[in-house]
């Protein structure tokens, strides 16, 4: 026997091709067949060919010259069963099964002779292009091949093709899936559309070993497919009508579609879009793309088979599994960017009207001042302290400041330090973990942590205790906050606005506050005029309530006589604009007529002391029934809380010490009767 031949190159990726394959056991399968024969054949003659589309390639052969015509093959290969020629006979190795297992029994099976075989149709789009065809033809002793033994030797040759390609799939597949879910991670952090889709596309290109790569998505509106990337096109934009061409049908019928030159139907792929780019589209395969509601979005489309990577030079059944499964990743990753885009939006319009609905009105020349102040520390990450007196307006000060920063985006927290005791204080500000104290049944976090990437005001700062004051000082020198009752440091990133109502340098001369901390906070501080000082800012505000509220209930909004507005000019408002927003409230839930008259403000001069509470006031419902002693209680307190604070002019500290209080104990009492307590 003569030695083998082989012309096939190694294949590409450090992989064994098939012909490799083939030259590596064709000498075994013949070594194995002369020596059972034990030397009573005569001279074996050998050849293994294979066609791809219209080409052939010669893979292993015995002899110096090839030893029968690739007709011979070719016959064989055309009538699916063993023919004979001179000295020669022929049969088709992937007739015997290899054709089935690489496409998963999805050819059309059709019966030859005594040998039935897996044939795919050149144009079927219902399946995709098998692999190259193979051939053995054999000779022994210048006769043709026993039918028994060729059979023998291809079906032996077929199994060690089957377990290879396999072995290749195997190994291709698991590559494919991990490049797939390592691009799918990356693709959820994109929010650029065209950066998306260009990266879907290059994976695509990457997995498929194709050249090109393109989304189209469908615009159902306008009856066009918007393909990108679009290489070549100006703008990086392919639209089509989307019924035309390949793209068209697969958006149509839901159903995956492929093309490769060679057959009858060119036509189905616009050449003039190849000769606007220079290019020669010779394969292409395209996919539907489905999202989560079962509607399909648009048709991910790959352009150009690799031919070293790919046994018949187009794309084959696998690529088409591995391209609709790159498809689910990319529909995710595209709805998944859209409603970023979405959130992002509404988040953007929901802080523009809390910015809107926060406005720091007024034209006097202090609040002018206080405006441009607050625009330029803004931006900044510096710390500041808002003084001023109760009802002034700090928290929309701090708010002001918050929606003009780069923090806007962020969560605005507000906590009244007044209001908490020390004992509290440290969970609200700080967190607990779960069993820290006998009430913490779960884990929760502080305002600090609820605040982080955002503003945390604090209001009332002046009245936080001396062991307050100091857990606050280091949690703002490191940035770090430890839970009650936990160890692990959790790093903060939070800018502090505090507000205080308190001189706070005459509490560090009584040691009262800690100097440090007053440093510490007071890196820029801003300062809110009483709104006695204010001129006819008074108005200004009054008719800005006086809007919001008539829209809130829904009633026209009314207009102030002169006698109203010289009232409210001339008033002292010893409640600042809380006093006047409340007064304003009133005014529109109580009167019904067009004009709001003096009389309607129902203001009333302040001389000091708790108004006389009236004798007969609370004893009865409106409808004469006299109502339970804690009832009227109740409403004794409540009325009684407002009086004083009333009279105290908004100051919650005088207040509590006329009532015989302590400050965070009138809170607490207040919570208790479901008042407000908020600035």
């Amino acid at each position: 026997m003569s030695s083998p031949v082989n012309h096939a190159g190694p294949a590409p990726g450090g992989q064994l091709s098939d012909d490799e394959i083939i030259v590596q056991k064709m000498p075994l399968l013949l070594g194995l067949l002369a020596g059972a024969k034990a030397g009573n054949l005569g001279e074996i003659r050998c050849g293994v060919v294979s066609q791809n589309a219209d080409r052939w390639q010669t893979s292993f052969w015995t002899g110096d010259e090839f030893p029968a015509a690739h007709s011979l093959a070719s016959e064989a290969i055309d009538r699916g069963e063993i023919v004979t020629q001179d000295a020669f006979s022929a049969v088709e190795v992937e007739s015997l099964g290899i054709q089935q297992s690489l496409t998963g029994g999805e050819n059309n099976r059709v019966s030859s002779g005594n040998v039935t075989r897996e044939r795919s149709s050149a144009n079927d789009d219902s399946v995709a292009p098998g692999t190259p065809n193979v051939a053995l033809m054999l000779s022994i002793g210048n006769a043709p091949a026993p039918p028994a033994l060729l059979r023998t030797l291809a079906v032996t040759l077929g199994r060690f093709l089957v377990l290879h390609r396999d072995r290749q799939n195997d190994t291709r597949r698991l590559w494919q899936t991990s490049t797939m879910l390592q691009n799918a991670a990356q693709w959820q952090q994109l929010d650029d559309d065209d950066e998306l889709l260009e990266s879907v596309a290059q994976c695509a290109c990457e997995v498929l070993s194709c050249e090109r790569a393109t989304i189209f998505l469908w615009d159902k509106s306008r009856r066009r497919l918007i393909g990108r990337p679009a290489i070549g096109i100006e703008g990086g934009v392919l639209e089509v009508e989307d019924d035309a061409g390949i793209v068209g049908e697969v958006l149509q019928s839901g159903s995956p579609r492929w093309w490769s030159a060679g057959g009858n139907d060119g036509g189905r792929v616009n050449r003039r879009i190849d000769q606007a780019q220079n290019f020669n589209t010779h394969s292409l395969l395209a996919v539907p793309m489905v999202n989560s509601r079962d509607q399909i979005i648009g048709v991910f489309e790959a352009i150009n088979a690799n031919p070293d990577d790919h046994r018949s030079g187009a794309f084959d059944a696998p690529d088409v599994r591995t391209l609709s499964e790159l498809a689910l990743h990319a529909v995710v990753a595209i709805d998944s960017q859209r409603t970023r885009v979405n959130l992002t939006r509404t988040r953007d319009r929901l802080v523009s009207q809390a910015a809107e609905s926060n406005p720091l009105i007024g034209n006097h020349e202090s609040i002018r001042e206080l405006r441009t102040n607050a625009t330029k520390v803004a931006p900044t990450d510096l710390s500041v302290l808002v003084l001023g007196q109760n009802g002034t307006g700090k928290e929309v000060l701090a708010q002001h400041i918050h929606y003009q920063s780069e923090r806007r985006n962020g969560p605005f927290v507000a906590v009244n330090c007044a209001a908490l005791v020390e004992s509290l204080l440290e969970s609200e500000l700080f967190g607990h973990e779960k069993g820290a104290y006998t009430d913490a049944s779960s884990a929760r976090q502080g305002k600090f942590e609820l605040a982080n990437g955002g503003t945390l005001f604090l209001d009332e700062v002046g009245d936080m205790s001396p062991g307050g004051q100091a857990k606050l000082l280091r949690v703002l020198e490191e940035r770090v906050v430890v839970r009650v009752g936990g160890s692990q440091p959790i790093p903060v990133d939070t800018r502090v606005i505090a507000a205080t109502n308190q001189p706070l340098q005459d509490l560090i001369a009584a040691k009262r506050f800690r100097e440090d901390l007053f440093f510490r906070l007071n890196v820029v501080s801003l300062t809110l005029p009483p709104l006695s000082s204010r001129g006819s800012d008074v108005m200004l505000l009054a008719e800005h309530f006086l809007d919001h509220f008539c829209r809130q209930i829904g009633r026209a909004v009314p207009t102030f006589d002169e006698t109203s507005r010289r009232a409210m000019i001339m008033h002292p408002w010893p409640g600042n604009v809380r006093e006047l927003r409340n007064t304003i409230e009133r005014v529109c839930y109580l009167t019904t007529s067009n004009i709001i008259h003096e009389e309607d403000l129902m203001l009333r001069p302040i001389e000091g002391g708790i108004p006389e509470f009236p004798a007969n006031a609370m004893r009865h419902t409106s409808g004469g029934t006299i109502i339970n002693l804690n009832e009227a209680t109740r409403e004794f307190q409540i009325a009684h809380i407002e009086a004083a604070i009333m009279a105290c002019g908004g100051n919650m500290t005088d207040a509590a010490s006329k009532l015989g209080l302590h400050r965070s104990n009138l809170y607490r009492k207040m919570r208790q009767l479901g008042m407000s307590t908020s600035e």
